[in-house]
């Protein structure tokens, strides 16, 4: 199984239910078998509030992970997301 881990802050405060929203496009895409969008809590002292929604999918394996990545809407998400998002940090881990 494959953890796919991404966070996300915005360029403006004002944007952060846009993203949101952007990313929850990505719930249509059949290849996952656990997706999530939450904001964050913020409630880490030690880094701060650099992060303000975070998005968490789980995939059989990499092939799955690959067409996820490779449809239509993945690519429809980014022109949304993108412009509004200060930073982006994504991880794959397997578990």
């Amino acid at each position: 199984m494959i953890r796919h881990i991404v966070f996300f802050s915005a360029r403006d405060p004002a944007d952060v239910q846009k993203i949101e929203d952007g990313l929850n496009m990505l719930a249509t895409i059949p290849e996952h078998d656990t997706f999530e969008v939450r904001r964050s809590l913020n409630a880490d002292q030690l880094t701060g509030n650099a992060v303000d929604v975070v998005v968490y999918a789980e995939f059989a394996d990499d092939a799955a992970l690959a067409r996820y990545k490779a449809h239509p809407t993945y690519q429809a998400c980014i022109d949304v997301v993108r412009p509004m998002r200060e930073l982006r940090l994504a991880a794959d881990i397997e578990s």
